[in-house]
């Protein structure tokens, strides 16, 4: 059977799965005949590199490199295929996640970091659906000034049209100026190489500690409900808790936030800068949230320019 070619095909039905255990490099030792269970093998001017099971290549007495969790495309792919492995590459390259490919006469194999192995199937689940996450550049700014303008032009306070330039388009402007930008906290959705989505969290405090504020987060009007407001919720998420951030804090409906851990920020301790903002002045707690921490929480300075109110935008 003839392997599938079209990259759209390839993409949309990849459907990626987790090999169980970990896996390894390892220079197999010159001159001995192989044995074991060896996964893949490849021959160099410099020796053969074999990959196996981390227990494999301790009972043999292997020294290896690179833990790697083994993930298969089960696409049945045309070894002439062109473009999977570079979409699926850069894909996890803008994740962050390094990748090594190996092809098979029916499938794509990725062996990525071990300890990644759940943020990878993230980013191809997604890219399966067309969604790529990425931090945001530069050349990215006024593409997403443009999107915040589209996804505020109903304001999400009143439910009516906003009459000129949303508030929220100049706080986007002067928070990517502004001292407490957090670049990898500002990060764009993709499909087709098209921003869609977008979000931002920046450097806020709760007394000394120091926390992040999210918001504005923005969806295309018409791509709304479809899952990319959430990826990006969670991605920040994943990079707050990477990075040892304790919490993040957001003002916003109490309908869909506790469905990502949000709590009212009061049940923590700590007060919103404006207390009429009651429960829908939310807080997810990380691991690195210390205990018996209170006070009132302030967002970034381009914030206090927004009238008392910032908003997430969903």
């Amino acid at each position: 059977m003839a392997g599938e070619s079209d990259l759209t095909t390839l993409l949309t039905s990849m459907h990626p799965v987790v090999r169980h255990g970990d896996y390894v490099y390892a220079l197999w030792p010159h001159g001995k005949p192989l044995e074991g269970n060896i996964e893949a093998a490849v021959r160099e001017a410099e020796g053969l590199t074999v990959v196996l099971r981390r227990e494999e290549a301790e009972r043999l007495g292997l020294s290896y490199d690179f833990e790697a969790a083994w993930i298969t495309l089960q696409i049945h792919s045309a070894l002439e295929a062109v473009g999977l492995t570079a979409a699926v590459s850069s894909a996890l390259t803008a994740a962050g996640i390094s990748c090594n490919v190996l092809a098979g006469f029916h499938h794509d194999h990725l062996l990525v970091p071990s300890a990644e192995r759940g943020h990878a199937m993230g980013v191809l689940q997604r890219l399966a659906q067309g969604l790529v996450l990425r931090t945001e550049k530069p050349a990215d700014r006024e593409g997403v000034l443009d999107l915040t303008a589209s996804a505020f032009s109903i304001s999400p306070v009143t439910g009516l049209p906003v009459e000129g330039i949303p508030a929220e388009v100049k706080l986007l402007r002067e928070l990517f100026d502004c001292d407490e930008y957090l670049p990898e906290f500002s990060i764009v959705a993709e499909i087709g190489g098209e921003i869609v989505g977008h979000i931002i969290s920046t450097r806020a405090r709760l007394g000394n500690l120091e926390l992040l504020g999210l918001g504005p987060i923005s969806v295309q009007p018409h791509l709304q409900r479809r899952g990319i407001g959430s990826a990006l919720l969670r991605e920040t998420a994943r990079r707050a808790e990477d990075a040892g951030e304790p919490g993040i804090a957001l003002l916003g409906s109490t309908d869909f936030y506790p469905g990502f851990g949000y709590l009212p920020a009061s049940q923590l301790g700590v007060t919103a800068p404006d207390p009429a903002w009651g429960d829908h002045f939310q807080l997810l707690p990380l691991k690195a949230w210390p205990d018996g921490v209170s006070g009132t929480f302030r967002y970034a300075a381009p914030f206090e320019a927004l009238q008392g109110r910032p908003t997430s935008g969903l």
